[in-house]
């Protein structure tokens, strides 16, 4: 008779399965994570880009005479420019906070030998554009509020 603590062949299969979906689970939710901040990026986006079209609009229609004030106009494009910079820094840092826990969960089920751990989380490439976005979005900002920069 073999011991209880020994494994059949199915149970060990079982286990190996298992295991395997485990691991395919965090490549799920690692994708998951990735869709939610791309959906963040697209809002960040077209606030930044339509509150940049706004201030820009009003600003030419000052310069060129047909408008007196355009105050209160170019002050929404700013605010809109301002709220997809929070949106966006908000949306990378969940992200990233997100990611840590996610990898920090995969380290402590690899040591309790629940999962594999053999595929490795490549740089997000979601987060590499938001990130780009940001600093796009802060350059037309400063250029927006200081006439400076590239989009001066």
């Amino acid at each position: 008779m073999s011991p209880i603590t020994a494994q059949s062949d199915p149970d060990r299969i079982s286990v190996e399965l298992s295991s395997r979906r485990t691991g395919m689970s965090f490549q799920r939710t690692r994708m998951s994570a990735d869709r939610t901040l791309m959906s963040v990026i697209r809002t960040s986006l077209s606030l930044i880009s339509f509150g940049f079209t706004i201030y820009q609009v009003f600003e030419k229609l000052r310069e060129a005479g047909t408008i007196a004030h355009a105050g209160a106009s170019r002050n929404f494009g700013v605010v809109l420019v301002a709220l997809g910079i929070a949106m966006l820094v908000i949306g990378i840092i969940y992200h990233v906070q997100f990611m840590i826990g996610l990898r920090e969960e995969r380290k402590a089920m690899k040591a309790a030998g629940l999962v594999h751990a053999e595929s490795r989380f490549p740089p997000s490439l979601t987060l590499i554009t938001a990130i780009v976005l940001l600093v796009v979005g802060v350059a037309a900002i400063v250029s927006m509020l200081f006439q400076v920069g590239p989009f001066g």
